[in-house]
């Protein structure tokens, strides 16, 4: 409900004056323009209904599914998007296992120590 922000300031970022996007979005870029010495962001955080923060996602597939399934079919097949699947509602929606648990993909793990003690593992099995 309140994890979009308006930008109002664009600062030395991506973004565009008006453009609404997540919380976590405007913080990697924030982050990444303050350690190259560049001015950051800002935005006014938005009270969004569950409606407008499932058009808002990043997953059009996801946003499809929820409402307005024509309107963001034809905007993402005029933009050429393309869907990374990352969240659970559309790795369900294709099919795919979730990615949480077991469906969890190695490709995106964040410890590659972990990686390599798996592999290990393996070849002695």
């Amino acid at each position: 409900m309140f994890s979009r922000r308006r930008i109002k300031e664009i600062g030395d970022t991506k973004f565009v004056l008006g453009e609404i996007v997540e919380n976590s979005e405007l913080l990697i870029e924030n982050t990444k323009v303050k350690n190259e010495g560049n001015e950051e962001a800002r935005g006014d955080t938005l009270a969004l209904g569950i409606s407008e923060v499932s058009l808002t996602t990043s997953s059009w597939l996801s946003a499809a599914s929820f409402q307005n399934t024509s309107r963001v079919l034809i905007d993402t097949a005029i933009q050429g998007g393309v869907d990374e699947l990352r969240g659970l509602k559309e790795n369900v929606i294709i099919g795919r296992l979730i990615p949480a648990g077991t469906g969890l993909r190695r490709d995106i793990s964040t410890s590659q120590g972990t990686e390599d003690g798996l592999k290990t593992e393996e070849g002695e099995m």
